[in-house]
């Protein structure tokens, strides 16, 4: 959180979402700090995944961990696959995010988690969504307390009134940039392409979400 900002306000406890999402057949955690997060991941959900290789959705919130996490799972003999990496040919970096979809371990982030336990998100390429709804055998979801809304509608508007600002992030010369709001456009450079809802994970228990009481990504 930028200093200055005021905290957001989760529209329900995170303790009251990890209840909900537990019931739904996630898995959930919350970590009460930003530190807590990769010890969390370390002891409590590693564990249970027996993984050995694994790769991540493009996510500012997984971006504060990554530097950490990839040291600290490397040393526990964990490959990771990199569809990120720069410098890569996009068909190359297309084909890795293909992979990633055979991996044991996928990490991402989401664009909002409802109080009635969904989680929301809107991709450009799909791959992080393909992800969550099938392919790797664990999925771990990284929110923020910023990305707790009270339900569907307002998760919708929440993420069409932070897609601006992500097209912007990533550098694209869309409508929305200029306009600074959402104005559904056209554009071959679109990042607002695929809708998911996850109500929940199949198998019970494929999908841990690590709530945590700070605001990360956008």
């Amino acid at each position: 959180m930028l200093v200055g900002m005021i905290p957001s306000r989760p529209a329900v406890p995170l303790a009251t979402l990890q209840t909900t999402l537990n019931r739904h057949g996630f898995v959930a955690h919350v970590a009460s700090s930003r530190a807590e997060v990769v010890p969390l991941v370390l002891e409590r959900i590693l564990p249970d995944t027996g993984a050995r290789h694994f790769a991540a959705g493009g996510s500012m919130t997984f971006d504060v961990f990554k530097p950490e996490l990839l040291s600290a799972l490397a040393a526990r003999g964990l490959v990771y696959s990199d569809n990120h990496e720069p410098g890569v040919s996009w068909p190359e970096l297309v084909e890795r995010r293909r992979a990633s979809l055979l991996t044991d371990l996928f990490f991402t982030g989401v664009n909002a988690v409802t109080a009635h336990g969904q989680l929301v998100s809107l991709d450009a390429t799909g791959n992080r969504i393909a992800a969550m709804l099938f392919g790797p055998k664990h999925v771990v979801v990284l929110a923020g307390r910023n990305k707790i809304v009270p339900d569907l509608a307002a998760a919708k508007e929440r993420v069409r009134r932070v897609a601006p600002l992500n097209a912007k992030r990533l550098g694209f010369a869309t409508p929305c940039v200029a306009a600074g709001r959402c104005v559904d456009c056209s554009s071959p450079a679109r990042i607002c392409n695929a809708w998911a809802v996850v109500e929940r994970p199949f198998p019970a228990g494929r999908i841990h979400v690590v709530l945590i009481d700070d605001d990360l990504g956008l």
